[in-house]
This record gives structure tokens, C-alpha cells and sequence, in this order.
């Protein structure tokens, strides 16, 4: 990724804090017939001494392919806060008219090696610990409020999937090469 000095992010925590507010991530690989990309929302597993930048786990259908890309490089983008900046935002007359569109976005690349994982008890336990973690701010559904029988064809038709996080970049364009004047109305424009 293309990162500027002004919009690069050194703290690694920055990086994982975006990903465990964006669990929704875009799984890109090299497939057979080129570039292949799925949407999937993650769990984010903190930093351990086996993987020094973190795990990120999920589940998908065995009908997609994207797991039996076992093993092959894999790159996972999520995406934060982002939003189009109009010109009429900085200070025209300042800028002698220079100044054009621009988007402002967060971004976090996380580059690792995809492994499958084929076990049901594996795969319940991850679609338990997402589905905790989403329902925690709403009714409160759990797994186990669904027949037993029917979890258990879901986890039949659903790979785990696991990718230990080599390495992270990140970008966040948030308005760093304007003005603190051009920066402040950006922000109360984005809400």
C-alpha cells in the first residue's frame, strides 16, 4: 500500500483497534483465475508470543473455495472511518484557489497465511465467541438458543479459518497535510 509520511501509522495497537471495531474484513488471494476477494467478519485474537501481531479467525462456508487455499498468502483489508472532503471545506482564498476534492479514509492491511481448520468443535467455538460479541449490544441471542440439531448441520456446512498476522500496514488520510484551520472544519463537517 502507498503510504505517505504524513498518513502513516507506526502504533501496531492503532492498527488491531481499527480491526476489532471494523471486524468486517476483505480477504484477498491469488485463485485460479486470478485475484479473489470475500467479505468476512473476523475475530481479532490479541498479540501473543506465537503471533506477535495478533490472529485473525473466522468461519466460512465449505461451499467457498476460499479455504482450501490452505496455507497460501493471504492479505486482509478493513476499512474505518472514511468520508468525501469537499474544497468549499479549507480556506480558498488562503490556498490562492489551489485546493480540490479529496476522500479521507483509515485503512489496515494485515498480510499473513491462511491455514483451514476442519473441526467441528473448533468451529462452534468460533461462531459462539463472534456471535457473543455482537449480540452483546443488542437482545442477546446466543448459538444455544437455536436447536441443537440444526447448529450442528451449520458447523457440517462451515470450514474455520486462521490467519497469524505477519505483518501490518496502515494508512490513515485524515486531513494531516492541511492547515489546523483546514483539519478543525474537515472534522465538524464528518460529524
Amino acid at each position: 500500500m502507498y503510504v505517505p509520511r504524513q498518513f502513516a501509522v507506526a502504533d501496531e495497537a492503532d492498527m488491531l483497534d481499527l480491526i476489532a471495531a471494523n471486524p468486517l474484513g476483505a480477504l484477498v488471494r491469488l485463485g485460479t483465475g486470478g485475484l479473489e476477494a470475500d467479505h468476512i467478519p473476523f475475530e481479532l485474537v490479541a498479540p501473543t508470543e506465537a503471533a506477535p501481531h495478533g490472529l485473525l479467525r473466522a468461519h466460512v462456508a465449505r461451499a467457498n473455495p476460499i479455504w482450501q487455499a490452505d496455507d497460501a498468502s493471504v492479505l486482509a483489508l478493513f476499512q474505518g472511518a472514511s468520508s468525501y472532503v469537499s474544497p468549499l471545506l479549507y480556506d480558498v482564498e488562503a490556498a490562492g484557489g489551489r485546493v480540490v476534492p479529496t476522500w479521507n479514509y483509515q485503512a489496515v492491511h494485515a498480510h499473513g497465511r491462511l491455514r483451514a481448520i476442519d473441526d467441528p468443535a473448533w468451529i462452534l467455538g468460533q461462531m459462539t465467541r463472534l456471535t457473543r460479541r455482537h449480540e452483546n449490544a443488542r437482545a442477546g441471542w446466543k448459538v444455544e438458543d437455536a436447536p441443537r440439531e440444526f447448529i450442528d448441520k451449520v458447523v457440517r456446512t462451515t470450514v474455520g479459518i486462521e490467519i497469524v498476522i505477519e505483518r501490518l500496514e496502515a494508512k490513515f488520510k485524515m486531513s494531516q497535510n492541511r492547515t489546523s484551520e483546514d483539519r478543525a472544519r474537515v472534522l465538524a463537517a464528518m460529524g
